[in-house]
């Protein structure tokens, strides 16, 4: 008598090093890690720094999905936490340096080389006049008008019809670099134009972060010197407090996650999520 022999596939439970479980591995590691920072930040007295840190990876995981906006949805938080705006704004500054800087290094071979230097060309001379108006204009005016502007497009892009891609040379390209840096100057958000741009020009995902990116990269840090540069002395913002930095895991960590989310989206997908950011930093930059 024959002995017939069944081979059974016995489900196995799935290795830690496999694709799907690096990312949930990496997840709980970094959870672990950043709360062990928060317990050391409690015992040594810091805990208005637990509530913030938690902010910062909220706002960095939303922003860093579509690869700008850290600043509008981070300082709608903050400021509700942060007795001090000027601390505020510095922590917001710093975090925000840190996840362009990670996420134009993770990206770094899909950056559009080409189309680039046309938008930073004309960014730049718009970053002196922005601060200037900064500076001059009544607080909070130019705000609400950036955020009314918008909540408006973003709303009219979820609803309108399919259009034709735009077909437009160098020179419309460097206007919206312009623009880009005068927002950047007077409101410290730089991206949302040339975010717009790239939308409308019809290029993918992945183009559209290899310019506006490192676009938003380039101009946080000329803002930064700008303002300084242009304000009162009387007015002058107060030094850097290295305790600042205790932040820049929670924004990293945040980055790390939203760049995970990236990656999976299509194309639609990520077109849908650039619109419904626009719009909630046009809120958070309005109310």
């Amino acid at each position: 008598m024959k002995q017939i022999v069944t081979n059974v596939r016995v489900a196995e439970p799935p290795a830690m090093n496999t694709p799907t479980m690096r990312p949930v591995v990496a997840g709980a590691l970094i959870l672990c890690l950043l709360l062990v920072e928060g317990a050391v930040l409690s015992l040594h007295g810091h805990w208005s720094a637990v509530v913030p840190m938690v902010m910062i990876l909220v706002a960095s995981a939303v922003s860093s999905i579509i690869g700008f906006a850290f600043s509008a949805l981070c300082g709608a938080l903050l400021f509700h936490v942060i007795d001090s705006p000027v601390y505020a704004v510095q922590v917001m500054i710093v975090c925000s340096i840190a996840i362009q800087m990670f996420g134009v290094a993770a990206l770094w071979h899909s950056i559009d080389w080409r189309s680039l230097p046309v938008f930073l060309i004309g960014g730049l001379p718009g970053v002196p006049v922005g601060a200037y108006l900064l500076t001059h204009l009544p607080t909070g005016a130019y705000r609400s008008i950036l955020g009314g502007l918008l909540i408006a497009y973003g709303t009219w892009l979820l609803l309108r019809r399919p259009t034709r891609a735009l077909r437009t040379g160098p020179f419309a390209d460097a206007c919206v670099g312009f623009l880009g840096g005068l927002t950047g100057g007077l409101a410290g958000f730089p991206g949302a134009s040339v975010t717009i741009w790239c939308g409308l020009k019809g290029w993918d995902k992945t183009r559209q972060r290899g310019v506006f990116q490192p676009f938003i990269l380039c101009m946080q840090p000329a803002s930064l010197a700008a303002i300084q540069f242009m304000q009162p002395e009387s007015s002058a913002m107060a030094p850097l407090d290295w305790r600042m930095l205790a932040f820049i895991p929670a924004a990293l960590a945040g980055a790390w996650l939203g760049l995970r989310i990236f990656r999976r989206l299509s194309d639609r997908q990520f077109e849908l999520a650039v619109n419904g950011l626009l719009i909630l930093s046009g809120v958070s930059l309005a109310f």
